[in-house]
Formats: structure tokens, C-alpha cells, sequence
């Protein structure tokens, strides 16, 4: 299967369980790996025939620095399902890593979740 890959995009946003986390931003990183077949594109040379990644990036970053989530596994799994909304994509792997993340009041440290979808 071929891929597109968003590898390495960054945002400043207000995820967390604790309240700390909920008023102060801080930094995500997000990596999309679209699944799909570009033959299509690979011929045609049409943005029609694939993902527009300009416009999916855009979406991602309004979903990722207009919502608050407490878990990144449900920033993660909102972030997959807004994917597989374009038209040819097939599977997502979505990573969410949080630069910062509350593991006491006192303590952070860098976490990561992982997860892929498919289409139904």
C-alpha cells in the first residue's frame, strides 16, 4: 500500500487531566500516515486523484488547538477519524507525542501513543 506521511507537525494546545494542563499550552507533535493507492495520482499528476495534505494539515491543526481532550489516546483516535475522511484513504496511523505530560502535579515527561484505523 502506498503512504502519505505528515511527519512531524507541531502544535501548541490544552490537553490534559490535570488543570494545569487545561489553561497552559504546550507542545504536541503529531505524525499522519495515510494509507492508500497513488497509482492514480502517480499518473495523472491531478490533486484530485489524492489526498490535498495542505488542506488535511489544516484540519488536523484546528482540531488539535481548538479542543481540549483529558487523554492523547482520544486526541489520537479524533485525529484518525478526521483522516479517514478523505476520499482514499484506506488506513491511519496516527502519533500523538506530548512533550510535557503530567504524571503528578510535581512531574512531567515526555509520552506517546500510537494507533492505527482502518475504513469500515
Amino acid at each position: 500500500m502506498d503512504k502519505i506521511i505528515l511527519p512531524q507537525m507541531e502544535f501548541m494546545a490544552c490537553h490534559g487531566v490535570y488543570a494545569v494542563e487545561k489553561k497552559q499550552p504546550q507542545l504536541f507533535r503529531v505524525r499522519v500516515t495515510m494509507e492508500m493507492d497513488l497509482m492514480a495520482a502517480g499518473l495523472s499528476d491531478d490533486l484530485n486523484d489524492t489526498v490535498n495534505y495542505g488542506e488535511t494539515y489544516l484540519r488536523i491543526k484546528k482540531l488539535v488547538e481548538e479542543n481540549t481532550f483529558d487523554l492523547i489516546e482520544k486526541l489520537a483516535a479524533e485525529i484518525a477519524q478526521l483522516v479517514l475522511q478523505e476520499k482514499p484513504v484506506k488506513s491511519v496511523t496516527v502519533q500523538v507525542e506530548k512533550a510535557a505530560a503530567q504524571v503528578t502535579p510535581e512531574i512531567s515527561i515526555p509520552a506517546c501513543v500510537e494507533i492505527t484505523r482502518t475504513q469500515k
